[in-house]
């Protein structure tokens, strides 16, 4: 990311910065890698270690199926029954050791605040908008918005209306590809987007009052309560390069050619085992003999995941907004019968869908049965 500020610091970091009663702000450096990755310092009115009762909750992490026949897999997450807040309603469908992967039905605001210990987060917004409150200053949210938010960042979910979100819990740092940056981090001219395309915190709002307040903390795939006897909130300024963004898969740039291309030019995140890309409406393959639709593919090395958000997906059928397909590694998938040949001569797509390759095997949570299609494996038989 690139360097931003927001707020009121000092003009020398690691001195003194003093309220109008002559007491310091407290300074936070908060990074990642120790002292070699992205950070930001944070100025509290508050110390940010301040704790005045932290209690375990217990653990989070989802429970997997037994070992089943390896075949394709179909989940229609828009019949998940549960909902909630951003975090308690949270219903997780897929992982591994690198990533968890689920859908969330936002129906409340959070009364508590949250942190994610273990790892980055990204949220999707399929439906619906509303603001997020962090400590790094409020963000607004919409349709289409990749929110990014790094580990240890304090914040909660406020919708303005019903919200439907693909969320990505990592287990480490999710950045933009480095193959489309240069060796300062700037976006370079063939990226699919630019630094111009990406938002950051639009409004820092300082909370200074005492009180209780409650931050569910996951950290070590366990949750916990830490309640804090001053508002957590309490920031005046900060700057870095580290904080939470948004980015709106509307602004991400087709790349399309005479042929058809692979899935890598629609990439638009990375994590540690993972990437995740965008599949946006675009021009179809100019070739006067291509064939628009995707071939057969062997995926020996990785899983693919897409989840399908609006618009008619050339190479499927069957499948609804809100619908998961996974094809795992180890046998080949492609487009069902007759696709193929219905995509000859087609200029343009108008599908919107998000794909998730991991490089080791995404494991299916024991929950997410219930809304699997159990026929989807046989949909490819003619």
């Amino acid at each position: 990311m690139y360097y931003r500020t927001l707020g009121k610091i000092p003009h020398k970091r690691h001195t003194m910065f003093k309220k109008e009663d002559g007491s310091l702000f407290r300074e936070q450096v908060m990074g990642t890698k120790g002292f070699s990755g992205t950070q930001s310092i944070l100025y509290h009115h508050h110390m940010p270690t301040e704790v005045a009762k932290a209690e375990l909750i217990g653990p989070y992490l989802p429970e997997y199926e037994e070992n089943q026949e390896l075949k394709h897999r179909h989940l229609l997450t828009d019949n998940v029954s549960k909902s909630g807040d951003a975090l308690k309603g949270r219903e997780y469908l897929l992982g591994n050791d690198d990533l968890l992967i689920g859908t969330v039905l936002v129906t409340e605001k959070m009364n508590n605040y949250y942190r994610n210990g273990d790892g980055d987060e990204m949220l999707y917004i399929h439906r619906g908008k509303g603001t997020m409150e962090t400590m790094f200053g409020t963000l607004t949210y919409r349709p289409g918005d990749y929110v990014v938010i790094p580990i240890g960042t304090i914040y909660r979910v406020i919708p303005e209306e019903d919200t439907k979100i693909l969320f990505v819990e990592s287990f480490s740092q999710i950045t933009t590809p480095r193959r489309y940056r240069n060796e300062y981090g700037q976006l370079l001219e063939h990226s699919p987007f630019c630094e111009r395309d990406i938002r950051g915190p639009e409004k820092l709002e300082t909370h200074s009052e005492k009180g209780e307040f409650e931050v569910i903390t996951k950290s070590r795939g366990l949750l916990n309560s830490h309640v804090l006897n001053h508002h957590p909130l309490d920031v005046v300024g900060w700057d870095g390069y580290l904080y939470p963004w948004v980015f709106n898969i509307e602004d991400f740039e087709p790349i399309t050619g005479r042929v058809h291309q692979p899935p890598p030019v629609h990439q638009t995140f990375e994590g540690h085992n993972f990437v995740v890309c965008s599949f946006v409406p675009r021009l179809y393959d100019y070739h006067p003999e291509s064939i628009p639709a995707p071939y057969y593919h062997s995926n020996v090395n990785s899983d693919e995941l897409l989840y399908y958000v609006e618009g008619n997906f050339m190479s499927r059928k069957g499948i609804s907004e809100g619908s998961i397909t996974l094809h795992p590694s180890g046998i080949p998938h492609g487009p069902h019968p007759g696709t193929t040949e219905k995509s000859i001569g087609k200029k343009e797509t108008l599908e919107l869908a998000v794909m998730i390759d991991t490089f080791r095997p995404l494991k299916v949570v024991k929950k997410a049965h219930d809304v699997e299609d159990e026929k989807y494996m046989y949909t490819w038989m003619e």
